[in-house]
C-alpha cells in the first residue's frame, strides 16, 4: 500500500514537472517571437540565456542533490570517500571550463561551444539513470563514473561560455552589466530550485533511476531553448572566423577524448589533487605573463582579477559543503519531520530567488549615489557571512544540546547567510571577470575563475572528508568542531580583503574603462568571440 502512495504521489509530482516544464518554455517562445529588441529594459537575448540555463541547472542542480546519497546508499561509499568523491566530481566540473572556453575563443565560437555542451550533459543525465544492483562490485558503476564524465565535459562547453555571452550582449561601460549578471543567476536558481525539489523527492522516494532521468529531461529543455532563441542573441557568441566542417568535427573529436580522460580521473582524487596544483599553477603563471604584456592599465586590472580569483578556494570551499557534508548533517541530525534530506538543497536556490532583485536595486541605488561597494569589498562582505553562516549553525547546535536533533531553523539560518555570501560573490565576480578581462582573453579568464572555483570545490571534498574524523563516518561534533574552525578563518580572510580592497579597486581603473571599439545599434549586434589584443 505504502509503494502504491508513492507511486501516485509520484503521478502528481510528474505532472507539476510538465506543467513547469510547459509553462517556461512557453514564456521562452513568447519573447523569442517579439519582434522588439529589449524586453523589461534588458536585451531579449539576456532572457535566452536566462532559460537555457535555468534547465541545466534544473538537472545539474537536482543531480547534485541527491549525489552524496546515491554514493553512501546506492554504491556503499564511506562518508569521508563519498565527500572526496563528490569534492573531485565538482572541481573536474569548474576544471573544463578552461578547455571549453579556449576552444570557443579561438575556434568555436560561444554558441556552437554550448550546444555540443548540451548534448554532453543530456548523455550523460541520462546514463545516471541506468542504477545497476548497486554497491562497488557492481560492473554497472562503470556506467556511473562515464556518466558523470559526460556531465564534466559537457558543463566545460556549456558553463564559461554561455555566461561569456552574457557580458557579450553589453558595452563594457553599461551599468545595467551587474544588474543582468544578477538576473542571469536568477534564472540558475529558478532551475536549481524546481530541479532539486522534484529530482530529489523523486530520487529518495520512488528510485534514483526516476530523479536522475527527470534531471535528463530538463537539460534537453535547456538545449531546446537555446536553439530556438538563437537570433535574439544578435551575433554574439559566433566564432571568431569561418570554421571548416571537418575543423569543427575535429574540435568536437577533442570533446570525446576528454570524456575518456575524465572517465579514468574521476576515479582516482589523489591525482586530481596533484592536477589541481600543478595545472593550477600553470594556468595563473600563464595569466601572469599575459599580464605584462599589457600596457599599465589593463596589467593592473589583471592584477585585480588574480586578487578576486585567489579568494574562490576558501569561498567555495566553505559554500560547497552543502551538497556534501551539509548534506549528510541534515539528512541523519536535524528534525527533518519526514520530509527528504535532498530538498533541503532548494532552500539556498529559493532564497536567491527572493533576495536577488532586492540585492540588483540596491547595488543600482547605491551606484547612483556614489556609494556602491567595490568589488573586492563585496567579495570580503561575502567571506564574512559565509563565516557567520558556519558559526550560527555551531552555536545554535549546541545551544540546543550535540545529543538533540537539531532544529531544522538551523539550517534555514545557515543557508539564508551562505545565500546572501553568495549574492555578493557569485554574480559580482562573474560580471568582473568579464568586465576587466582583455576582449581577446574573455572566455580563458572565465575559465580561470571557474578553474578557482574548482579548486575551491575539491577543498570542500577535503573538508568534507575532515567532518568524518579518523573514523571517516561522520558525527555531529566533527562536523561542528571543523564548522567552527573554518567560520573564524572565513572571518579573518574577510576583515583582511576589505583593508586590501582600496588598493584593488585602484587596480581596477573604473574611470577609465571604456569599450575596445564603437558601440553598434542594438538591431545589428555583432560581438566576435575572440577579438583583437588589447592596444
Amino acid at each position: 500500500m505504502k509503494d502504491m502512495s508513492l507511486w501516485a504521489e509520484a503521478d502528481w509530482i510528474a505532472a507539476i514537472a510538465v506543467v513547469v516544464l510547459i509553462v517556461f518554455l512557453a514564456i521562452g517562445g513568447k519573447i523569442a517571437t517579439q519582434k522588439e529588441p529589449e524586453f523589461a529594459g534588458h536585451p531579449k537575448g539576456l532572457y535566452m540565456l536566462f532559460f537555457a540555463e535555468m534547465w541545466e541547472r534544473f538537472s545539474f542542480y537536482g543531480m547534485r542533490a541527491i549525489l552524496i546519497f546515491y554514493l553512501t546508499q546506492h554504491w556503499l561509499f564511506g562518508d569521508g570517500k563519498s565527500n572526496l568523491i563528490y569534492g573531485a566530481y565538482t572541481s573536474l566540473v569548474y576544471i573544463t571550463p578552461v578547455l571549453g572556453g579556449w576552444l570557443a575563443d579561438r575556434y568555436l565560437g560561444q554558441r556552437r561551444a554550448v550546444v555540443f555542451g548540451g548534448l554532453l550533459l543530456a548523455a550523460g543525465h541520462t546514463l545516471m539513470a541506468v542504477e545497476g544492483t548497486g554497491g562497488q562490485s557492481d560492473p554497472t558503476i562503470n556506467v556511473f563514473w562515464a556518466a558523470l564524465a559526460f556531465i564534466i565535459v559537457g558543463s566545460g562547453f556549456l558553463k564559461a561560455n554561455i555566461s561569456v555571452m552574457v557580458g557579450q550582449l553589453y558595452s563594457m561601460t553599461d551599468t545595467r552589466r551587474d544588474g543582468a549578471y544578477t538576473i542571469f543567476y536568477m534564472g540558475i536558481n529558478v532551475g536549481a530550485a524546481i530541479g532539486t525539489i522534484l529530482v530529489a523527492y523523486l530520487g529518495q522516494t520512488l528510485g534514483w533511476g526516476f530523479g536522475f532521468g527527470l534531471a535528463g529531461i530538463g537539460m534537453l529543455a535547456g538545449l531546446i531553448v537555446f536553439v530556438l532563441g538563437k537570433s535574439s542573441l544578435k551575433g554574439a557568441g559566433e566564432a571568431p572566423a569561418p570554421l571548416a566542417k571537418g575543423k569543427e568535427f575535429g574540435l568536437y573529436g577533442v570533446g570525446f577524448a576528454a570524456v575518456a580522460v575524465i572517465w579514468a580521473l574521476v576515479q582516482y582524487q589523489d591525482v586530481i589533487q596533484n592536477l589541481l596544483a600543478i595545472s593550477g599553477v600553470a594556468l595563473l603563471g600563464y595569466v601572469l605573463f599575459e599580464s605584462f604584456k599589457l600596457e599599465k592599465e589593463p596589467r593592473e586590472r589583471m592584477f585585480a582579477i588574480l586578487f578576486l580569483i585567489s579568494l574562490n578556494p576558501l569561498f567555495w570551499g566553505l559554500f560547497e559543503q552543502a551538497g556534501g557534508s551539509m548534506n549528510l548533517f541534515t539528512d541523519r541530525f536535524v528534525d527533518r519531520a519526514g520530509v527528504p534530506a535532498g530538498i533541503f538543497q532548494s532552500i539556498n536556490p529559493i532564497y536567491i530567488i527572493l533576495l536577488a532583485p532586492i540585492f540588483a536595486a540596491l547595488w543600482q541605488w547605491l551606484g547612483s549615489k556614489g556609494k556602491e561597494p567595490s568589488a573586492p569589498a563585496k567579495f570580503g562582505l561575502a567571506l564574512a557571512q559565509m563565516g557567520l553562516a558556519n558559526l550560527v549553525l555551531v552555536w545554535g547546535a549546541e545551544a540546543y544540546g550535540i545529543a538533540a536533533m537539531t532544529p531544522v531553523i538551523l539550517v534555514f539560518a545557515y543557508y539564508f547567510f551562505a545565500t546572501t555570501a553568495e549574492l555578493c560573490l557569485s554574480p559580482v565576480g562573474l560580471s568582473a571577470m568579464n568586465r576587466l578581462a582583455p576582449k581577446h582573453l574573455a572566455s580563458l579568464i572565465m575559465g580561470a575563475w571557474f578553474y578557482m572555483t574548482a579548486v575551491g570545490n575539491f577543498v570542500a571534498g577535503k573538508i568534507g572528508e575532515a567532518t568524518g574524523g579518523e573514523s571517516g563516518e561522520l558525527t555531529k561534533q566533527g562536523l561542528l568542531d571543523i564548522y567552527e574552525l573554518f567560520g573564524w578563518i572565513a572571518i579573518g580572510a574577510a576583515v583582511a580583503v576589505l583593508v586590501v580592497s582600496p588598493l584593488v579597486k585602484k587596480w581596477m581603473h573604473l574611470d577609465t574603462l571604456k569599450d575596445e571599439a564603437p558601440a553598434a545599434d542594438a538591431e545589428t549586434l555583432d560581438f566576435p568571440a575572440a577579438a583583437r589584443p588589447a592596444e
